[in-house]
């Protein structure tokens, strides 16, 4: 099929296990899960108190979406996990997991798909669940079944559906990036996964904007009604009352009179009042309503939703102690190690990397991007971790190239190691004295000589010169 000027082709293994499985399809009963429609399921976030639905009173993400805490939230945790290396790891025979290439496995990790790079696709990732709760990702494979391509599929056109056996399919919509350009039904293999935190149901996520939803929202009417506020110049409203009854009309004439003159860009203007008039402001203030502790108590909620420390959003106060590597050792903690661990071993089992019997290959993300240390801490832990890698090892870290030599782990002569020190105590204790040999031909015992200084036997020295080798 030709798009755009370009060649679109589609495998043929992927044709057959489509037609395959709509023959199936017409011989067992699928039941979907969640809410049908055109939207997808989950599209909306759920009543945030009991009746909201009836009364109309439904949180969009589409909404929400536009409060600053949760889309800096949303934004960060994306960003950082997207900007992580993504490599391609063996298993040597001492168990160490070591970077390799692999023909079959190396292209689609460096480039996903067509149209986005590895840190487009990884953010794209996780903005669908975490906005959406679920990450659903169709292979494309090669004549060979090697998986060669990603496509992440807009999660109102996926719907999951069980069989009577327990069999796990994937009702998907059309989707022109995705290069489906049809509806079908794919089984669970040809789809990667990701859950965000599956509330209801193993197989449907729920995003942290479950929960989060209506602080956003709260915080968003707070800033409406602030921009309302400062769009009065600053300036809250009020009534005018009169010392005696006035009519209706002369009421609304000078209700009239008063937007007119005094309203809008009007601001700021003199009034002049007779005949007693006074205007007294009936509108809260911003100090009296404590504007500001209900924005941050709303911001605060959205944060705690996502695991978020407060000050990397910029809603609590600075640490202080100044050791940013502990401060980016708790955020990944409490905040991306799930997302990335989750991620890993999703990959792992879609791009069908793991072996039933013996786990050789495997992806990793490159954690140390996560946190860059000053060139002073970084070149002080290489130096304590000299005993452990090699100097090559530590040049690569620092981006430096290899040396000849580099490649062996050095450690001081001076250290032994326990059980050679307790084999060495456990020998004869030396002689303070020692009998010198006879020359050549001669006879008799040697002199012996008493000395102030302790000799070693010769066991002694032999068992020296051998540590020492």
């Amino acid at each position: 099929m030709n798009l755009f000027g370009l060649t679109i082709a589609r495998t043929r293994a992927l044709e057959a296990q489509t037609k395959s499985l709509v023959e199936a399809e017409t011989k067992s009963v699928l039941s979907g899960i969640g809410v049908s429609g055109s939207r997808g399921w989950w599209p909306l976030i759920r009543e945030w108190t009991t009746g909201a639905w009836q009364r109309n009173e439904e949180i969009q993400a589409e909404t929400v979406l536009s409060n600053p805490t949760l889309f800096a939230c949303i934004t960060l945790i994306a960003g950082d996990i997207a900007k992580l290396r993504l490599k391609l790891v063996e298993r040597d025979p001492e168990g160490v997991w070591i970077e390799t290439e692999s023909s079959a496995f190396s292209p689609v990790l460096r480039k996903p798909n067509h149209y986005q790079t590895r840190i487009d696709f990884f953010e794209w990732w996780m903005i669908s669940k975490l906005v959406h709760g679920n990450t659903y990702a169709l292979k494309a494979r090669d004549r060979r079944g090697v998986v060669v391509a990603l496509y992440i599929l807009d999660p109102h056109r996926v719907k999951p559906m069980v069989s009577p056996d327990g069999s796990v399919f994937y009702q998907l919509s059309q989707d022109e990036l995705a290069q489906q350009q049809t509806s079908i039904t794919v089984p669970a293999r040809e789809i990667i996964h990701d859950v965000m935190c599956p509330l209801f149901h193993p197989l449907c996520g729920v995003s942290p904007i479950y929960a989060a939803g209506f602080p956003a929202l709260q915080g968003l009417n707070i800033r409406g009604q602030s921009n309302k506020f400062f769009m009065n110049g600053s300036k809250p409203g009020g009534v005018l009352t009169a010392p005696g009854n006035i009519s209706t009309e002369i009421a609304d004439r000078i209700k009239q009179y008063w937007d007119d003159n005094f309203s809008g860009d009007n601001i700021g203007k003199i009034a002049v009042l007779g005949d007693g008039l006074k205007y007294e402001a009936m509108a809260v203030t911003a100090e009296q309503s404590q504007l500001v502790e209900q924005l941050r108590m709303t911001d605060e909620d959205i944060a705690k939703c996502f695991h978020m420390p407060r000050h990397k959003v910029g809603i609590g106060p600075d640490p202080t102690y100044n050791n940013i590597e502990a401060l980016n050792l708790q955020y990944y903690a409490d905040c991306l190690q799930k997302h990335i661990e989750k991620l890993e071993l999703v990959l792992d089992y879609g791009l069908e990397l793991v072996n039933a019997e013996t786990r050789t290959l495997g992806v990793e993300f490159e954690r140390d991007d996560l946190a860059q240390m000053d060139s002073a801490s970084l070149i002080q832990s290489e130096k304590e971790a000299a005993g452990l890698k090699t100097v090559n090892e530590s040049r690569k870290r620092l981006g430096l190239p290899k040396i000849n030599g580099g490649d062996t782990v050095y450690r001081q002569q001076q250290d032994f190691s326990i059980e050679a020190l307790n084999r060495r105590d456990e020998q004869p204790a030396p002689s303070s004295t020692v009998q010198r040999a006879l020359p050549a031909g001669s006879e008799g015992p040697s002199e012996t000589e008493e000395k102030g200084v302790v000799f070693e036997e010769k066991h002694v020295l032999d068992y020296r010169r051998k540590l020492a080798a």
